[in-house]
C-alpha cells in the first residue's frame, strides 16, 4: 500500500475513536490542522473518502479496511516494544484494548474477565456497549479487537469460540402480574400489557411472547436503554420484561418480581469473537473471558 505510513493510520484510528478531529488532535498532541492533513493525504492516496465527517466523524466502507489495519498495527506495536524493553520494565502503560460487550454480560459478569487479565499487562480497556446481534458490526469495521456477540459465524479476520447461553426470565411486578396476567400469559395478556425494551435493537421480548402465542404482537412499549433502570422499572411495575437469570433470583428471592411463565425461560448463545492475530493481549484476554464465562453462563 504505497504511501500509507502508520503516522496516518494512527490518526485515522484517533479521528474515529474521538468521534472528531479537534479531539484526535489532543490525544495525539498535533494540530487540528495536521490532523486534517494527514487523513487528507491518506483519502488521496487510496482514492476515496475513508472518514465521513460529522458528529461523531464515521469511518466509511472503504476505510474498514484500513481501521482494521490500523488498530492491529498498535496492538502489535505495544506488545512489540514490551517485549524489546524487557521484564525489568515491563508493558508500556496505557495499552488500549477495545472490545464490544452487550449491556447484560457487561452488568453481570463481563467485568470479573477483565479483572481477571493478567495486571502487569497494564491494559487500560475501551468497553464498546453494543446489543450482542450488531456487535460484530464493531470488528468488521476494525473499531474493537474483540466482541461478545450472538453470530456463530466468524467474521472474516476472526476466531470465534462459544461461551455458553445468557438465560432470560419473564419477570413481572405481582401488581402488573394480577392486573394483566391473572389468566396467565395469553396473547391477549400480552398484546395489552405494556412491555418493557431497553432499545431498537432489541428483540428478545417480541421473540418471547412469539414462541408463547405463536403471533407477532405489538403492545405498549417502554424504551429503557440503562440496565439499572430497566430493572428497577420492572420491580415498579412499569412494565414486563426480560431480565438475565442472575439478576433475576435476587427479585424473586424478595418476592418484588414474579416469573411469567416458569415453565419458560429464553437461552441467548454468547460467543467470543477477535482478530485472528498472533498477541500476547487477545490470548489473556481470551483465557479470562472464557474462564469467566464456563462458570456464570449456562
Amino acid at each position: 500500500m504505497d504511501g500509507v505510513d502508520s503516522t496516518q493510520l494512527r490518526t485515522l484510528a484517533a479521528v474515529v475513536g474521538e468521534g472528531s478531529f479537534e479531539r484526535a488532535a489532543r490525544v495525539l498532541h498535533v494540530t487540528q490542522s495536521a490532523v486534517s492533513q494527514r487523513i487528507r493525504a491518506l483519502e488521496v492516496t487510496v482514492g476515496q473518502v475513508l472518514v465521513r465527517r460529522g458528529r461523531p466523524c464515521r469511518i466509511t466502507e472503504a476505510g474498514r479496511p484500513l481501521l482494521r489495519l490500523a488498530s492491529q498495527l498498535q496492538l502489535l506495536e505495544s506488545e512489540a516494544l514490551a517485549e524489546a524493553r524487557g521484564p525489568l520494565t515491563g508493558a508500556p502503560d496505557g495499552t488500549r484494548v477495545a472490545v464490544a460487550v452487550n449491556a447484560d454480560s457487561l452488568a453481570t459478569w463481563f467485568v470479573g474477565a477483565l479483572a481477571r487479565v493478567p495486571a502487569e499487562l497494564a491494559l487500560l480497556f475501551d468497553v464498546h456497549q453494543d446489543d450482542q446481534d450488531h456487535s460484530a458490526e464493531l470488528l468488521r469495521d476494525g473499531s474493537v479487537l474483540a466482541a461478545v456477540t450472538a453470530q456463530r459465524e466468524a467474521v472474516q479476520g476472526c476466531r470465534v469460540r462459544r461461551l455458553g447461553a445468557m438465560r432470560y426470565r419473564a419477570l413481572a411486578a405481582p401488581a402488573l402480574a394480577r392486573r394483566w396476567f391473572a389468566d396467565g400469559p395469553t396473547a391477549e395478556a400480552f398484546a395489552t400489557a405494556p412491555v418493557l425494551v431497553f432499545d431498537r435493537k432489541d428483540r428478545i421480548q417480541h421473540r418471547f411472547m412469539h414462541a408463547v402465542t405463536g403471533r407477532d404482537l405489538d403492545p405498549p412499549t417502554h424504551y429503557l436503554p440503562s440496565v439499572p433502570a430497566f430493572s428497577e422499572a420492572v420491580r415498579r411495575g412499569l412494565g414486563w420484561a426480560l431480565i438475565p437469570e442472575p439478576l433475576a433470583r435476587a427479585d424473586f428471592a424478595a418476592g418484588v418480581c414474579v416469573d411469567l411463565d416458569p415453565t419458560r425461560h429464553v437461552d441467548v448463545p454468547l460467543y467470543w469473537q477477535h482478530w485472528r492475530l498472533e498477541s500476547t493481549v487477545l490470548d489473556a484476554l481470551t483465557t479470562a473471558v472464557r474462564a469467566i464465562a464456563a462458570e456464570t453462563l449456562h
